[in-house]
């Protein structure tokens, strides 16, 4: 398992990964305080570390990111300790500053390099935010709730996903209807923990990742005319409707069997139908693009796949998705 995920993970360059993990047995456990702790801490994490989270939903049981990690850059001294004191004390912070001021001072080059390093090694690396973030959580639930032992079941999944808004835009919105396909609610504005909810509410850097994933728009929109297209997409609506009207109607799909589980080998759902389901090709498929994308990561990593794969793209069977491919071809309980 570590070892598929270093796979996926590793890398150079401005990466995008859908990320899951769930509390171990599953237990309903996340309410409304731990949540909020939760989104507090993710939000200091990705401050020091400078990923960026680009949409998430925390349920129950589990949580989604979406994350960007920046191509890696070289931080001054000051720059530094600025993004230390989102998540060290002040005497922490300032104990450092004199340390590396003091190596800097005396010419000693190799110690202030190796201070620096002990905190840039958690910057900007998915696996080290992510062990931050659960550890963190971990630690604080069983002090508030008197318990001990593993709290998450397993480490956490990653989908690599391409950074087109095509890609982005699909993995966002599936993210964000998270509460819906739950019948927690009938829109995710209306859902206090997601990435959407908080844009909704004005939260400037909730907003400012919607940006991000609306590339088309180079950064031109205002605030609420970031929340109305990412909504628009969000519902699949005409560029005409008014985004207050829209909500997503509960209707029978034709391709359900009598247990409500869609069949999936003769489904034709589109891109909107589909986002109503939960689809594990967007969790488990590996990697999530274009076809040139994931050929690409399959000629990158063929060590990792077996000598008669000829190719890496795989079609997202079951639906009408136009140039979305994963590298995985899933075999039961693909869209549910």
């Amino acid at each position: 398992m570590r070892k598929a995920r270093a796979f996926i993970t590793g890398g150079g360059g401005t990466r995008h990964f859908h990320v899951v993990s769930r509390i171990v047995n599953r237990d309903f456990v996340l309410g409304v305080e731990e949540k909020e702790f939760f989104r507090k801490t993710m939000r200091r994490l990705e401050t020091f570390s400078g990923v960026h989270i680009l949409t998430y939903c925390l349920m129950d049981n589990h949580f989604h990111l979406l994350i960007k990690v920046p191509e890696n850059s070289d931080l001054n001294d000051d720059d530094l300790c600025q993004r230390m004191s989102a998540l060290y004390s002040k005497l922490t912070v300032s104990e450092f500053k004199e340390k590396l001021l003091k190596a800097r001072l005396e010419g000693d080059s190799a110690l202030a390099q190796l201070l620096r390093k002990r905190i840039t090694c958690r910057m900007r690396d998915l696996s080290m935010f992510m062990k931050d973030l659960k550890q963190r959580f971990s630690q604080w639930y069983n002090r508030r709730h008197g318990r001990r032992g593993t709290l998450w079941e397993e480490r956490y999944r990653a989908l690599l996903v391409e950074g087109t808004d095509h890609a982005l835009l699909t993995i966002a919105s599936y993210i964000d209807l998270n509460p819906v396909r739950a019948g927690i609610c009938d829109d995710p504005k209306d859902y206090r923990f997601c990435g959407y909810s908080e844009a909704v509410g004005g939260n400037r850097t909730a907003i400012e990742c919607l940006k991000t994933l609306l590339q088309r728009y180079d950064g031109t929109l205002t605030g609420p005319q970031t929340v109305n297209e990412y909504r628009k997409h969000l519902f699949e609506v005409e560029q005409s409707k008014s985004s207050t009207e829209n909500t997503l109607p509960r209707t029978e799909d034709p391709h359900q069997q009598k247990d409500g589980q869609p069949t999936d080998d003769h489904l034709t759902l589109n891109h909107w139908e589909l986002l109503q389901y939960r689809v594990r090709y967007f969790t488990d498929g590996v990697v999530l693009g274009s076809r040139s994308f994931v050929n690409q990561f399959f000629t990158e990593k063929r060590i990792y796949f077996g000598p008669k794969r000829k190719s890496g793209a795989r079609r997202i069977r079951g639906a009408h998705l136009e140039n979305l491919y994963t590298v995985r071809d899933l075999q039961v309980n693909r869209i549910s």
